[in-house]
């Protein structure tokens, strides 16, 4: 379904739009729609959102399972932010869109954090929604762009952009096709692409990166050579 899945000829159960064209304006507006059907909803939600710049918040609780979102396509349905950490919030906090209900899929659409390298952690995505899946997304920031919370989660066809752990965490991460672009940092910076957190000597978790391509942004081209990039860092005692 997630691949095959085209607003021309499929339905969504809500459709979300900024000009007005559809039921909801903002995609709160829709998960709050979705939330009143309650607990007890045991089928997969799917919601189209329109092409536009979205600037929100967003939260997916644990009890919110089986959510599907679809874009008309990267960088044209764009979910943006700016929360960071020097201006109050917690890395964990600071995500454009945070999901912690399982089962979570997108595709076609950018989630970004536009707070930019001085201010340190900002995070655009942050999962830990188990069996999560993430196709043809674009996740754009500079310093811990995405968070790889935890649990199960797999990234196909999708970019990456950062400078500092910018994929980090302690999932099980799976990206497969993917473009890694890393971005200029602060002068006195480094680029560091990984930071796997395991804090358990038990734990399964780790970052898998499977025929994809590390690639410098274009801002970053010309400068590349006066940085150190790396591939990643160990975060955590078990990394």
């Amino acid at each position: 379904m997630l691949v095959s899945w085209n607003p021309t000829r499929s339905r969504a159960d809500f459709v979300v739009a900024q000009d007005g064209s559809a039921t909801y304006r903002t995609i709160n507006q829709a998960l709050a729609a979705v939330s009143s059907m309650g607990k007890s909803r045991t089928n997969r939600v799917i919601i189209y959102i329109k092409a536009g710049v979205y600037n929100e918040k967003i939260e997916i609780d644990r009890h919110m399972k089986n959510i599907m979102l679809v874009g008309d396509g990267m960088d044209r349905t764009i979910v943006t932010n700016n929360r960071n950490v020097p201006d109050g919030s917690t890395t964990y906090g600071s995500a454009t869109f945070g999901v912690s209900g399982d089962g979570f899929w997108a595709r076609d659409m950018t989630f970004e954090n536009t707070a930019g390298p001085h201010k340190h952690q900002a995070v655009a995505l942050r999962v830990n929604s188990d069996l999560s899946l993430f196709y043809r997304c674009s996740f754009k920031g500079y310093q811990d762009t995405l968070f790889t919370h935890s649990l199960r989660q797999f990234y196909r066809d999708c970019h990456i952009y950062g400078t500092i752990d910018f994929i980090f965490g302690d999932a099980a991460a799976v990206f497969q096709n993917c473009d890694i672009f890393v971005r200029r940092p602060m002068d006195h910076q480094g680029n560091m692409i990984t930071a796997q957190g395991r804090d358990d000597p038990h734990a399964t978790t780790g970052i898998s990166i499977q025929h994809s391509r590390v690639r410098a942004a274009p801002e970053f081209e010309a400068v590349k050579d006066r940085f150190k990039n790396y591939l990643g860092r160990p975060w955590k005692k078990y990394s």
